[in-house]
């Protein structure tokens, strides 16, 4: 099963040197593995483990997530936009599954 759609808030233009707010949100419901089902059935540890983001190559944020994160994991940051280039979210969960979402960013002078 493919994780959810990932949604990421960013502009699309800055002028070089500019601070830019980031923020981005995965909806995943982050399953520690400690709760049981109506039955009373345990239900299967499900987490992101790891965010990375890339700019224009370079990692530029990058977090270890446990089964303390709260479900749809949301995340601000800021960058400086140095460059024209590709901003990289990558969302990478225990069970092996990966969802990607690009944005360019383009800087002007």
């Amino acid at each position: 099963m493919a994780l959810a759609a990932a949604r990421v808030s960013m502009p699309e233009q800055a002028r070089r040197g500019e601070i830019v707010n980031v923020k981005a949100l995965m909806r995943h419901p982050m399953e520690t593995g400690y709760r049981v089902d109506d039955m009373g059935r345990p239900i299967e540890r499900h987490i992101v483990e790891r965010f990375r983001v890339t700019y224009g190559g370079d990692e530029v944020f990058a977090i270890d997530l446990t089964q303390g994160v709260a479900a749809n994991p949301f995340f601000a940051f800021y960058l400086r936009a140095d460059e024209s280039g590709p901003v990289v979210f990558t969302w990478e969960d225990d069970r092996g599954e990966v969802t990607t979402v690009t944005r360019e960013l383009t800087v002007t002078a």
